[in-house]
């Protein structure tokens, strides 16, 4: 494994954008470090996971946030519903599991990425070892205000997405990055999206159902959920949590759905326990 910053990978004769956590993994890595395929949410990209890639990859794993197209440093348009990125998603999986040559991978998803990752792990089940899902639901309606903020491409749709998706502590200015303003940071990461990208993706999630697809996820599930998450909030999750055949449920008291920069050390203590 050599440090660097760069992980070529191809879908669809399209680049995909790549975090390792400072790392390139290779196949003699990979099969000592199992590969954990991180998907991000709505307008996001790989970035959302930069507290948990470095960690996971100094510990025994292979990380792979990935940007999903139209997303980050992907290339291509934003795929138009949740089952079309499942498909991509698979695609995806199948490219690193070639080129690594590992037999199985672990999926991790925050919010649409975890309905991305259900699904992908319903539908092809060889291969998934292990499901994590941060911020998931059955189902995700979307406020009006909102969809029709990001319809327009106004700062409203980041700056909602933000105050909504953040629990009370990261409203009084903590971050465990010292020096850094998390929701400000947050409004940039969703600001640095495409025009049409971020509509697109909401556009997928409030169409979503999630139907059966729980009850045919073959691994194991983990399912972290925030106490103050107000886009996916604790119960609802229910339905799916109640249809997997073998899940956990982690709960993070204080952080809401951006769970990943509010509380990253829980995070990760959640991910090494359900990785493993």
């Amino acid at each position: 494994m050599t440090t660097t910053e760069a992980f070529s990978l191809d879908v669809r004769g399209q680049a995909v954008g790549v975090a390792a956590g400072g790392v390139i993994p290779d196949a003699a890595s990979a099969a000592e470090a199992p590969v954990v395929l991180l998907v991000h949410g709505a307008g996001m990209n790989r970035t959302v996971w930069q507290l948990q890639t470095r960690w996971l990859a100094h510990h025994g794993y292979t990380p792979l946030a990935i940007d999903l197209p139209g997303h980050g440093n992907s290339d291509g348009e934003p795929l138009g519903s949740v089952a079309e990125m499942a498909v991509w998603l698979t695609e995806a999986i199948a490219a690193v599991r070639e080129q690594l040559g590992c037999d199985e991978v672990r999926l991790v998803g925050h919010s649409m990425g975890s309905l991305v990752c259900t699904e992908a792990a319903a539908a092809h089940p060889d291969g998934i070892a292990r499901l994590v899902l941060l911020g998931t639901a059955a189902g995700m309606p979307v406020h009006p205000a909102l969809l029709g903020a990001a319809e327009n491409n106004e700062l409203l749709a980041p700056e909602l997405m933000t105050a909504w998706g953040h629990g009370n502590r990261a409203h009084v200015a903590t971050n465990p990055t010292p020096g850094l303003w998390m929701l400000g940071g947050s409004v940039a990461l969703l600001e640095r999206a495409d025009d049409g990208v971020i509509h697109a993706d909401l556009s997928a999630c409030a169409a979503y159902e999630a139907g059966d697809v729980a009850a045919r996820v073959q691994c194991p599930v983990t399912v972290i959920v925030g106490s103050e998450d107000k886009m996916t909030p604790p119960r609802a999750a229910g339905a799916l949590i109640a249809d997997f055949a073998d899940c956990d449920v982690v709960h993070l008291a204080g952080a809401g759905h951006m769970m990943m920069n509010e509380d990253p050390a829980a995070v990760r203590s959640a991910l090494a326990r359900a990785l493993a």
